[in-house]
């Protein structure tokens, strides 16, 4: 099968998760889902056996197209990961804010629209980049893809979830559309038009820094309890994975 149409059906799902995750109403319960607290643990793993590893791949792409030292060209796309995973901290201070001070006027806590908006166009952006890299991804071989696939599944369900406990109206009505937008924008991009590495490895770079804030703030929550075990099947399969696909390369 021709891989377009593979990434066009692992976009869709995405899409899937987007317009679908209202639906997962058992999900919403204290102590957290052991579900979730799985995903959390596929989170994890693929931020230090993929985000981590590729980013050092990453900057020797950095060190050859700019013919900068080998610690600065790290030292550059280290810069851009920690300014995605700034940036997305901001965005959910902003929401945290926002409802601390409708709370105190009033009953539901819940943030006001314009900055959920604003954390919603966030979330689109990175949505984006991640159906783009579905096609340009570092690792392109098909255990890697669907590792890739698997995890960002997983990583939406609970992200998008979160987003729509903030304003499930809303969210409902408009903003998995946005969502939906973006995902299939973002892979017709990645089809049509190849950039250069340097601003693949940029993106990754930005994608990285966002995917890890958003892993360590809605995967592992400090006022909802959680179950170890789930979480560390989730990471434990996926690390198994990860270096079954290290060594079938190495064989």
């Amino acid at each position: 099968m021709e891989q377009p149409v593979i990434t066009f059906a692992m976009a869709l799902a995405f899409c899937a998760v987007h317009f679908f995750v209202g639906h997962l109403e058992w999900l919403a319960r204290t102590p957290r889902s052991k579900w979730l607290s799985f995903a959390g643990g596929v989170a994890v793993g693929y931020v230090f056996l993929h985000i981590l590893p590729e980013l050092g791949s990453h900057s020797v792409t950095f060190e050859r197209a700019t013919g900068l030292p080998a610690m600065m060209a790290e030292s550059l796309v280290n810069t851009l990961a920690l300014v995605g995973l700034v940036l997305f901290y901001g965005l959910e201070r902003a929401l945290s804010r926002s409802r601390e001070d409708r709370g105190e006027e009033q009953a539901d806590g819940r943030p006001r629209e314009p900055v959920f908006w604003l954390h919603v166009g966030a979330s689109a952006l990175l949505v984006a980049l991640i159906s783009y890299l579905l096609n340009h991804r570092e690792d392109q071989t098909a255990l890697g893809l669907g590792l890739y696939f698997g995890a960002m599944t997983l990583h939406f369900v609970t992200a998008d979830f979160g987003t729509r406990t903030e304003h499930p109206e809303a969210y409902d009505s408009k903003a998995r559309w946005v969502l939906v937008m973006a995902t299939l924008v973002g892979w017709l991009l990645g089809l049509l038009f190849v950039l250069p590495q340097i601003i693949i490895a940029c993106l990754f770079a930005f994608v990285a820094g966002g995917v890890v804030l958003l892993v360590l703030k809605e995967e592992l929550p400090a006022e909802r309890r959680s179950f170890f075990l789930p979480f560390f099947g989730g990471a434990a399969i996926y690390a198994g994975l990860v270096l079954a696909e290290i060594a079938s390369i190495n064989s």
